[in-house]
C-alpha cells in the first residue's frame, strides 16, 4: 500500500510517497525549508503544499521533532515555542481538507524504518537509534518493539548541560568544529548511553550519519554501531509505515 510520509525537521520539511510493503520511496522526495518562524500555522501551510505537490487525498503519516502522545506535541523542541501542547493531527487535518494524519516522533519513525526495512531487521535485544541533526533524537527498541518517546538527547552530561547542545550536528556547525573534534564529543555521548542502558547495538541516522567515515576513528564504544540504511529517508518511510502498522 502506498502512503504519503512527511518528515518535519528543524531546517526542512520533506515528503515522499512510500511503498509500505517494501519500505521504499515510490516518488522523488519533495523538500521545503522549514518556515521561520516555525509556528504551527506556518508549518501546517507547508504540509498543505506538500500534500498538493503529490495531489494526495488519502491518509498521511507524519513524523515530528518532539515527544508525541496521541497526536499531541508535548514540547516545542527545535521548533517555535507555540508548538507545546498543540494537537498536531487535528491542526494538519484542518489545513488539509480533513485528511487523516498519523503523527509520531521523528527518531521513533526513523527507527521503525530501520528495524523493519534496514540494518535493524531481525536484530534482537536492546537497540538505540540515534539521529544526529539540528538536535539529537532517539528511538529505543527491544526485540524490534518500539519503546516510544525516549528523548536521550535531553540527558544532562556535559558540564551540567544537555548532551544535545554539545553533540548535535548543529553544535559542530555553530562552533566550526572539525569532524574529528566533534567525533570525540559524540564518542563521549555514546559511552554515556552505554553506561546507562547497556544496549546491544546502535543505529546512527540523521544528516551527520552520512559522514561516518570522517569521525568513526574517534569512536571507541564496545557496542556494535550501524549506519542507517535509509539515511535521511528513514523518517519518511517510518512515518508512512506507522499508518499501516501503528507502533505505540
Amino acid at each position: 500500500m502506498n502512503i504519503l510520509g512527511i518528515d518535519i525537521g528543524g531546517t526542512g520539511i520533506k515528503g515522499a510517497i512510500v511503498d509500505t510493503k517494501k519500505g521504499e520511496l515510490k516518488s522523488e522526495r519533495f523538500r521545503i525549508d522549514t518556515p521561520k518562524p516555525s509556528t504551527p500555522d506556518a508549518v501546517a501551510g507547508t504540509i498543505l503544499k506538500i500534500k498538493n505537490h503529490f495531489s494526495w487525498n488519502n491518509d498521511i503519516g507524519c513524523c515530528f521533532p518532539s515527544v508525541v502522545i496521541n497526536g499531541n506535541a508535548k514540547f516545542s523542541s527545535n521548533l517555535d515555542p507555540k508548538w507545546k501542547g498543540v494537537q498536531i493531527d487535528a491542526l494538519f487535518s484542518k489545513a488539509c481538507d480533513g485528511l487523516e494524519f498519523n503523527i509520531i516522533n521523528d527518531a521513533d519513525a526513523a527507527g521503525i524504518a530501520e528495524m523493519n526495512f534496514g540494518v535493524g531487521k531481525d536484530k534482537k535485544g536492546l537497540g538505540l537509534m540515534i539521529t544526529i541533526g539540528t538536535g539529537i533524537g532517539s528511538g529505543m527498541f527491544y526485540d524490534g518493539q518500539l519503546i516510544p518517546n525516549t528523548e536521550l538527547g535531553r540527558i544532562f552530561g556535559h558540564d551540567g548541560d544537555l548532551f544535545e547542545n554539545y553533540t548535535a550536528d548543529s553544535a559542530r556547525k555553530n562552533e566550526n568544529l572539525e569532524w574529528h573534534e566533534w567525533g570525540k564529543r559524540f564518542n563521549k555521548y555514546l559511552n554515556h548511553l552505554v553506561r546507562i542502558f547497556s544496549p546491544d547495538f546502535f543505529i546512527l541516522g540523521g544528516g551527520a550519519s552520512k559522514k561516518m567515515e570522517k569521525f568513526e576513528n574517534e569512536l571507541n564504544v564496545d557496542t556494535p554501531i550501524y549506519v542507517s540504511k535509509n539515511l535521511n529517508n528513514a523518517g519518511i518511510i517510518g512515518a508512512a509505515f506507522n499508518v499501516i502498522e501503528p507502533h505505540h
